[in-house]
């Protein structure tokens, strides 16, 4: 398994935007907006890879000097229990440390918040809705 840094606008990159459109979006009949995918400029962007397949991926987007914003985390419908999402997780909090943030903050669906907790993260919100899926705020101090 590698992780890495994707560029954005690259092969792999259309690859990371196909596989959240898969995972993340068509299940709730939603696309991407293209503006939405250019504001990914300024994001970190994260990929694993298995053999350099896409297997899994994240991006973090920059809130303030101190905290940064998981987002968009998906993995393969049949790797999801195997460690690719802890792994991807791991990598992304040692990205943000290592460029001086101090807090990662997300929207974690509703289904998802039991992973996150297990990873150290804390529910900081009640739950609302977003893309009309539960979803609560977590975070975790880095």
């Amino acid at each position: 398994m590698a992780l890495k840094l994707i560029d954005h606008g690259s092969k792999e990159y259309q690859e990371m935007v196909e596989l959240r459109r898969t995972i993340l979006r068509k299940p709730l009949g939603l696309e991407f907006d293209p503006k939405e995918l250019e504001r990914e400029k300024e994001d970190i962007l994260i990929g694993c890879f298995e053999d350099d397949k896409l297997e899994g991926c994240c991006l973090l987007t920059k809130t303030d000097d101190k905290a940064i914003r998981l987002r968009q985390m998906a993995v393969l419908s049949g790797l999801q229990g195997k460690g690719f999402g802890r792994v991807l997780m791991q990598f992304a909090e040692n990205i943000a440390r290592d460029r001086g943030y101090k807090t990662i903050t997300m929207h974690a669906r509703k289904t998802a918040v039991g992973f996150y907790q297990k990873l150290g993260y804390k529910v900081s919100s009640d739950e609302f809705l977003e893309l009309s899926i539960p979803h609560y705020i977590m975070e975790k101090d880095l």
